[in-house]
């Protein structure tokens, strides 16, 4: 970076898939009338896709499990999308964060972020559907709001906040159906992706204290990090694959190049030209497209109360990130 210092991130705690960091000075500035119309309408493309990118992601690894252990899916995720943010570094001329404090904080970061949520969620998907685990991943702003009252001094919860996360754990409830005694729910790879959507926010306020500089490089950093985590853990746990059937190759290698490569470029991008408040929307989307993906797709059954209790978790995630005095986005 051309800047002496580089500016410290302000992070997103919505459910975003592993996002390191991103410039609270972000903002579109200097647009003509005519030029602000086109761009309207560019970052409105954008965030569709990159709405439907993220929601097809829990598809992608369900389908990833039927032919590689969970650890392989969460390795080849890490390792597509470090590589794509590669070609992006090489192409902006960017190079990888120095020094070795760096590099180990990027190793925390990577457990947090990449390694340890990634497989959860992959071993939660071999016992539940791929529509429960991207409602699982919408819980994620609860818990940064819950982590927040011992963690973050400057982002204290309102009662409003307390409301909703409240109302976002009672969805929770409805969508594995606690007045039936959670039947038919399996309670392990239940608790899995709720854990897994735990270590989001987690990892942010840990990369919020202590990382700062490039979203793209710190990024791509992180994930190489993963890499090799993820590539120590499967050779230690897991057996080599003899085959490489190919939609399941092509559901990892689309879920590390598209859904945590690409799309985090892309997600950056809004940012810069819309501002968080409107990219970091995004989330709300996520459970929709998973959900919708799963039932279409992959023909998993929707019960009444799976999209009432994921409406209602994400009426209370968007209440938990209401602040006084905060300006709606134009």
């Amino acid at each position: 970076m051309s800047a002496p210092t580089a500016p410290r991130p302000t992070l997103s705690t919505t459910a975003t898939p592993a996002t390191a960091a991103i410039p609270s000075n972000a903002t579109a500035t200097g647009t003509t009338a005519a030029g602000w119309r086109t761009r309207l309408l560019d970052w409105r493309v954008r965030f569709a896709i990159l709405s439907v990118v993220w929601g097809f992601s829990f598809l992608l690894i369900k389908v990833g499990t039927e032919a590689y252990a969970p650890f392989q899916v969460a390795l080849g995720r890490v390792l597509f999308g470090a590589l794509t943010l590669l070609v992006v570094l090489l192409v902006r001329r960017e190079k990888l964060p120095r020094g070795l404090r760096t590099w180990g904080r990027l190793s925390v970061a990577a457990l947090l972020l990449n390694t340890v949520p990634f497989s959860l969620f992959a071993y939660a998907e071999l016992t539940i559907p791929s529509a429960l685990a991207g409602i699982c991943n919408a819980t994620s702003p609860l818990w940064g709001m819950a982590l927040s009252v011992v963690a973050l001094s400057e982002d204290r919860p309102t009662r409003r906040r307390f409301a909703g996360l409240g109302l976002g754990f009672l969805g929770v409830l409805i969508v594995l159906g606690a007045w039936q005694g959670f039947a038919g729910v399996d309670a392990r790879g239940t608790a899995l992706a709720l854990l897994a959507a735990l270590c989001y926010p987690i990892g942010w306020i840990y990369v919020r204290r202590t990382l700062a500089g490039s979203p793209v490089a710190l990024t791509g950093g992180q994930l190489m990090v993963s890499t090799l985590q993820l590539s120590l853990v499967s050779a230690l746990f897991t057996a080599a694959p003899t085959s490489f059937p190919l939609w399941p190759t092509l559901s990892v290698i689309a879920l590390g190049a598209l859904g945590t490569g690409m799309a985090l470029q892309m997600q950056y991008g809004l940012v810069t030209e819309v501002g968080p408040t409107t990219a970091q929307m995004v989330t709300y989307f996520i459970p929709v497209i998973a959900t919708a993906a799963g039932v279409l797709v992959l023909g998993e059954q929707l019960h009444w109360n799976t999209p009432v209790g994921a409406a209602i978790v994400l009426a209370g995630a968007a209440l938990s990130q209401t602040r006084p005095g905060a300006r709606k986005p134009v």
